[in-house]
């Protein structure tokens, strides 16, 4: 497509090399572009209620609905948007160096069914920025190391919501627009100057981050260099005056803070600078889009727990709703997510149609969050059925339909984040001796290499282990392996991961050892993070497998690789044993965790138990 539109561009097409090529190529682009547009869902409704596309249609709606809801949305936001703007006088042009923009009020409804208005500017009409527009957020493995942290020290977590975050941060943008209808008949017609960031911008994300960034610094407090979003703080405990971090964790509007003095941190210096919703100041009950609550274990120890059920369920209810219109209904018992021995890869029923596409789009997107929400039993099946959505096919929606026919007889699932500290068995892992071996000297006699830059640590270490395995030659198209692998921080599980291998490994094995090496570069980046954020990390990672080939070959010194495609990954791991970063042991595939990440598991007592070990309430009383 590129060479035709070059052709183009320079008279080229006549040429007797593009004479047919390029027109040929530019339509069929054409073609495909049309087709991509025509499978981007038009929503008309949602939950139920028409949402309008415009003021006169919401007022339209109102009139004919018989009341005011949609013209309250509307009044509510022009009252809290009208801080960016600058209106000059009539007649009065914008200053010098500033360039027109626009912007469109558009509509929703919340999950309580709340009607919502949101003007926003039309960013896509902007210039590029000439330098980076980069927000980020905080990850969600760093939200779960945070709340075990909580957990194991007894420190208090209190949450908030800033209100219209974007509006508190000033525009770089040097934009202006002229009001519309929505501004009112006093203000129709003039110029607007945009002072503030505004939904929409393609700098507003970035202007937001950059003054709320700020503002922590300003409080003290220290971005971590493993996560931005993560900020530290030292101080000192009221219950004995030791030294330990208080923490600040930022999602664009959403804040966590775990500390002592959570609410006046809250209130006294970030509500100082910000203004907070004041309903959504307090113990968390609720965090991107999951219950959260605080539980006492039956060991007794209290825990945080985050629950994905009401937004499963919310889900759920949406998808029936849409299989009503069609005359279909979920299966009302459905014990595993995919049918059983169903490979996606190969099923050749027949091609979705554009409108039924872009809808199996829309729930691969819903169960991918609900993945991240700590669903951890759908992981592979969604992993699965992603990789088929630029062409679906009526088996695959069958399948995803029936991941939701799953979850909604089994909705009602929690994952714990338990500070419990675990006991390992003696004898698990021994540490060898490295220092005989020339290719490890270097290795040994440095050791595990502290980063010079790390917070000096504070409080209790906690035991990091991970489970790892793989499906050899699982996809049975292009015969790629699958990698599964989870992390637990003592008994709380951190990240979770089941993707296919990037080589197509010839023998158990490889597949094996690839799986080994991806878990052992994902722990040197956890154990980077948790000293970035202050925590101790005083001990080697330990890792179980179930390969007895691969634990020789990365546990025992004196053995040598007899494949050399798997010299890279040889080579990484022993490495880290010699720096005693992590080690490495023999667990039974029975009781190996990370089989429950590398292939669809039967309904039965293995796959129950594997999910009984990640998540509470979930599990069928029969395999209790």
């Amino acid at each position: 497509v590129l060479v035709a539109d070059y052709a183009k561009a320079f008279d080229l097409v006549d040429e007797p090399a593009f004479a047919w090529w390029v027109p040929y190529t530019l339509r069929k682009r054409d073609v495909i572009v049309s087709m991509v547009n025509a499978r981007v869902k038009k929503k008309t409704h949602k939950y139920g209620v028409e949402v309008p596309r415009n003021l006169k249609e919401a007022m339209e709606l109102d009139r004919k609905n018989g009341n005011r809801m949609w013209r309250d949305a509307y009044e509510k936001e022009m009252r809290n948007v009208s801080v960016a703007f600058r209106i000059l006088k009539r007649g009065q042009k914008a200053p010098v160096g500033y360039t027109r923009s626009s912007g469109h009020l558009i509509f929703d409804v919340k999950m309580d069914f709340t009607r919502k208005a949101r003007w926003v500017k039309d960013g896509h009409r902007t210039p590029d920025p000439e330098t980076s527009n980069y927000a980020g957020v905080v990850s969600r493995e760093s939200i779960r190391i945070a709340l075990t942290y909580a957990a194991l020290h007894d420190v208090p977590v209190m949450a908030a919501d800033i209100r219209n975050a974007y509006l508190q941060a000033p525009s770089t943008e040097k934009h202006f627009i002229v009001c519309g209808p929505e501004f009112g008949l006093e203000n129709e017609g003039c110029v607007a100057v945009i002072e503030r960031a505004l939904y929409g911008g393609k700098c507003a994300g970035r202007d937001y981050w950059h003054h709320l960034r700020k503002l922590m610094n300003q409080l003290g407090f220290h971005s971590s260099r493993a996560d931005p979003d993560v900020w530290y703080r030292e101080s000192t405990r009221k219950s004995d005056g030791s030294a330990y971090y208080e923490y600040v964790l930022l999602y664009t509007d959403d804040i966590l803070v775990i500390s002592d003095r959570a609410e006046s941190i809250l209130r006294k210096e970030i509500g100082e600078h910000f203004t907070l919703k004041e309903e959504s100041i307090g113990v968390p009950s609720q965090y991107l889009g999951g219950k959260m609550r605080k539980v006492e274990l039956q060991n007794g120890v209290n825990a945080w727990a985050f629950s994905s059920a009401q937004y499963v369920k919310e889900a759920v209810q949406n998808v029936e709703e849409y299989l009503s219109t069609i005359d279909r209904r979920l299966s009302p018992r459905t014990a595993t997510p995919l049918t059983l021995n169903y490979r996606p890869e190969v099923d050749v029923s027949p091609e979705l149609d554009a409108k039924l596409a872009s809808y199996y789009q829309s729930l691969i997107g819903i169960l991918r969050w609900i993945v991240e929400l700590g669903r951890v039993d759908i992981c592979v099946e969604v992993s699965m059925m992603s990789a088929h959505l630029a062409l679906p096919r009526q088996g695959h929606l069958d399948e995803v339909l029936r991941i939701f026919a799953y979850l909604k007889c089994h909705s009602n699932a929690e994952m714990v984040f338990d500070p419990t500290e675990v006991n390992l068995p003696q004898g698990d892992f021994e540490k060898q001796d490295w220092s005989f071996y020339p290719f490890y000297k270097e290795a040994v006699s440095e050791g595990d290499q502290l980063p010079p830059n790390m917070p000096k640590p504070r409080g209790k270490s906690m035991t990091m282990r991970v489970f790892v395995d793989s499906d050899h030659a699982g996809d049975s198209v292009t015969r790629r392996s699958r990698t599964g692998f989870v992390v637990f921080l003592n008994q709380s599980p951190i990240y979770w991961y089941s993707k296919k291998q990037g080589s197509c490994e010839t023998s158990t094995f490889g597949s094996e050892f690839v799986a080994m090496k991806q878990a052992c570069e994902y722990v040197k980046g956890l154990r980077y993070k948790l000293r970035m954020m202050g925590i101790n990390v005083d001990e080697p990672t330990f890792i179980y497998g179930d390969n007895k080939s691969v634990l020789a070959n990365t546990a025992n010194p004196g053995s040598t690789l007899k494949k050399k495609s798997a010299a890279v990954a040889y080579h990484f791991v022993r490495d880290g044993c010699a720096r005693d970063e992590w080690r490495t042991s023999y667990i039974n595939t029975h009781l190996n965790v990370a089989d429950l990440f590398t292939k669809p598991l039967p309904s039965g007592e293995k796959r129950w138990r594997f999910v009984g070990m990640l998540l509470h309430h979930v599990v069928p009383k029969q395999y209790l």
